[in-house]
């Protein structure tokens, strides 16, 4: 009987040594209630508090990660997009965020979501895509402002994705497209610019060297008949003197040709007739 009276006795006392002793682990930090009072906070180690009488919350002081869901939002130039972020937090003030508010994750949870469709919302399209860094920044200040009261610090907050309809889709790819047109055709009326004054200034130097350009001529000719085609090419200089060298021929040709007696009647009114060599009278011009 009385050995079960101490083993009792020694399960009583080592249910109550279980139920006073706490450890607070290096990353945590502990509330202590006595009859629902705050006594205040413990730092991390061995713990001993009353059994039944005080109640020891830990709290992580690490920081959290909290994706937030994707919102519907309208921006300022009344386009429709998704927008879904990221918010980093932690707890710098262990008692207030178990006195100041009931479930600290979920409602920072919710104010973000709310703060996310309010700032994006104040901005275009133009500038929730290009300003992401100002968005950033205006998000954290006012979940900053919101959850100090309740011990908590917003560390940073990223915007993770921007989801645009279809058509708003095409619309900047077409936008993008005529873009790089206009920057083409820039870049070729520059090139052909430059090309104009270069070729102006080849043209005054072979003005002033005609040989140049028959030695083009020639170089263009030799290029022409690398790849062994049938393609024959006359440059304009060589054709005006191949017309010109008909045009001598047909004159020398009709020089030597001998003059023929023509009857008098063959002979067309308005021509005089003139003697050849003492014979009979030809028609000829004056």
């Amino acid at each position: 009987m009385a050995f079960l009276i101490i083993v009792i006795v020694l399960l009583a006392l080592l249910l109550v040594f279980g139920l006073s002793v706490k450890v607070v682990k290096q990353y945590e930090q502990g509330v202590l209630f006595r009859l629902g009072r705050v006594l205040g906070s413990r730092g991390p180690g061995l713990r001993v508090i009353v059994p039944f009488v005080d109640v020891l919350h830990r709290v992580s002081l690490r920081i959290v990660t909290m994706p937030i869901q994707s919102q519907g939002i309208i921006t300022r130039d009344n386009v429709s997009v998704d927008v879904s972020a990221v918010a980093y937090f932690r707890v710098v003030d262990a008692v207030k965020s178990v006195v100041a508010i009931e479930n600290v994750y979920a409602a920072i949870d919710q104010i973000a979501q709310t703060t996310l469709r309010k700032v994006v919302g104040q901005h275009t399209l133009d500038e929730t895509l290009s300003e992401t860094d100002t968005i950033n920044l205006d998000i954290r200040e006012i979940l900053d402002v919101t959850t100090v009261e309740w011990g908590v610090q917003v560390t940073l907050v990223e915007l993770k994705d921007i989801q645009l309809p279809d058509s708003m889709k095409r619309a900047m790819a077409r936008q993008a497209e005529a873009e790089r047109e206009k920057r083409a055709k820039i870049i070729n009326a520059e090139g052909e610019s430059l090309a104009a004054a270069a070729l102006g200034d080849a043209s005054d130097i072979m003005m002033a060297h005609p040989l140049a350009l028959q030695l083009r001529n020639l170089q263009s000719l030799v290029e022409i008949g690398v790849d062994k085609n049938t393609t024959v090419v006359f440059p304009a200089p060589l054709m005006s003197t191949i017309g010109e060298l008909g045009s001598f021929l047909a004159r020398e040709a009709a020089a030597a040709t001998p003059s023929v007696p023509l009857p008098l009647d063959a002979a067309k009114p308005g021509m005089p007739r003139v003697p050849v060599n003492g014979g009979p009278v030809i028609a000829g011009r004056t």
